[in-house]
């Protein structure tokens, strides 16, 4: 039995720091790659990991076996995504049934979308290993990318700004169709003028998702958040003032 929820404790500024000592590239290009990948959290409300689960790898992981019987979760090309969300863990479910290893190889995971088949890349004995590290924070996932772009040489591509080789290779020859590189240097000229998402308040928003509001992560203290931390406040009894100070942050971790 694998174990999707764990923790999911946020991303913080150790996490960042040591991604970025890692690859040698600024911050807003990173933020770039995690906008364009997961826009957001990497994880769910319930703390699993954010996955896509992708038919074909499954199909080539299994040599096609399965492709008469689930064609919904096993064929020769891409697609057949279905709702993003939970409903794409009732997809890896059923893959599971079938051959886990292949399974757990054939979804992307957590903040940079990373496949379980680069789990060697990354320096996991197993893909189960990998997914069980991703569960715990993602401080694992944003390591995880830095350790699949150094693997990838794509580390200097983003130093560059080298969008258009960053994106054939990290989102497949086919990225122009959905403007991957276009949509990198977009989200890059947004970071690189100071937007950059703040990471105690991205955290408390998290913690926020995690106990059943609707919020949205993304670093930027707004009317949306203040009013969730409102209404949490309530809950806790503490004192109502829609902002965020170190009461209210310790309720939300606990």
């Amino acid at each position: 039995m694998v174990e999707f929820s764990s923790s999911g404790t946020p991303l913080n500024r150790d996490d960042m720091s040591a991604a970025l000592d890692l690859i040698g590239a600024d911050e807003a290009a990173l933020w770039a790659v995690l906008s364009v990948e997961t826009s957001g959290s990497g994880f769910l409300s319930d703390r699993r990991p954010k996955i896509l689960f992708e038919r074909h790898y499954f199909h080539r992981l299994t040599a096609g076996r399965y492709d008469s019987n689930y064609p919904q979760i096993s064929a020769r090309t891409a697609g057949g995504y279905g709702l993003a969300g939970a409903h794409q863990y009732e997809r890896l479910e059923l893959a599971l049934t079938l051959d886990q290893s292949a399974a757990l190889q054939s979804a992307s995971w957590g903040l940079g979308q990373i496949m379980g088949s680069h789990f060697e890349k990354l320096g996991y004995e197993s893909p189960t290993a990998m997914v069980e590290t991703f569960a715990n924070s993602e401080g694992a996932h944003l390591k995880g990318i830095a350790d699949f772009l150094l693997a990838e040489g794509l580390d200097e591509a983003l130093r560059q700004k080298d969008w258009a080789t960053f994106a054939r290779v990290y989102n497949g020859p086919n990225y122009a169709i959905n403007r991957y590189d276009e949509k990198l240097s977009s989200f890059y000229d947004r970071y690189s003028k100071g937007i950059i998402p703040d990471l105690s308040i991205r955290s408390a928003q998290l913690y926020l998702v995690y106990a059943g509001f609707s919020v949205t992560v993304d670093g930027i203290f707004g009317a949306s958040t203040s009013k969730a931390l409102q209404a949490f406040q309530a809950r806790r009894a503490l004192p109502v003032t829609g902002e965020l100070d170190e009461a209210t942050l310790s309720e939300l971790v606990a």
